[in-house]
């Protein structure tokens, strides 16, 4: 059996990770990430290892949910810093494996959907939130965690992966975290990372007129005119969600409807 105060382990192969989850008895917790940590997935971790005697942290940029080479080409990189923060925060085991070791079927098999998965960002993405909800279904199915743990910056992504795992009776908990901010209000992101000084001033504008802003077309117009290239701001359920482009840099970002 494992121990849950073991040092932190690599693992870089399905057969390995397969070979070490069944050498673990106690509960598991999952947090799958592309890398670049932040505070906020700091906090997804800190949760899981709260809650669980055991987290997985994946770090593997998923080519298929990128709609643009360029953008996965440019997606930061940062695997040191992350292997120190995963150990800051507890992780029992990362599994880095590269597309080869998850794509073996060369993406010939995929999970789509059909409804909420064409809307909001989906409208503008094609085919993203199906490469999402294939990535996440594999991880699933190999890492066969108790808890998983989601961002709710990227509410639109967290209400497919719990109807996904509803609909196909995975057993597994999702669990969404509340959106970790800056200061300014700015939602921490990846991406943040390809934002100038100067973008960072402009980009803490948009939390603020989501937020503040009751319609929908106004907020739109004031965010234009700071520069944004807003794609949407629209109603789901009880939240506002919105994505704009500032400068290369797309921002997503939702807060309860006003």
């Amino acid at each position: 059996m494992a121990s849950a105060n073991q040092k932190l382990q690599i693992i870089e192969s399905v057969k390995d990770l397969q070979q070490v989850r069944k050498n673990i008895s106690g509960s598991v917790g999952f947090v799958p990430t592309m890398g670049a940590l932040h505070q906020g997935h700091s906090a997804l971790l800190k949760k899981s290892v709260a809650e669980n005697q055991f987290t997985f942290l994946s770090i593997f940029v998923n080519p298929t949910q990128f709609n643009q080479a360029e953008d996965l080409l440019k997606y930061p990189k940062t695997l040191e810093q992350d292997l120190r923060l995963a150990h800051d925060a507890g992780v029992s085991f990362v599994f880095i494996p590269n597309a080869q070791e998850i794509y073996q079927d060369q993406y010939r098999y995929k999970i789509s959907e059909s409804g909420l998965s064409e809307k909001f960002c989906g409208a503008y993405r094609p085919g993203h939130f199906t490469g999402v909800l294939t990535v996440v279904m594999k991880l699933l199915q190999l890492v066969k965690a108790d808890r998983a743990y989601f961002g709710e910056k990227d509410f639109q992504q967290l209400q497919l992966i719990k109807d996904m795992v509803n609909t196909f009776f995975v057993p597994t908990e999702i669990i969404g975290v509340p959106t970790v901010r800056q200061d300014s209000g700015l939602a921490l992101s990846s991406r943040n990372l390809r934002l100038s000084p100067s973008q960072l001033e402009v980009a803490a504008q948009f939390f603020k007129i989501l937020s503040t802003e009751k319609e929908n077309q106004v907020a739109r117009q004031k965010l234009e005119t700071l520069g944004f290239k807003v794609e949407y701001i629209e109603n789901y359920e009880n939240r506002r969600l919105a994505a704009a482009f500032l400068g290369e840099v797309r921002l997503i970002d939702n807060v309860p409807k006003i």
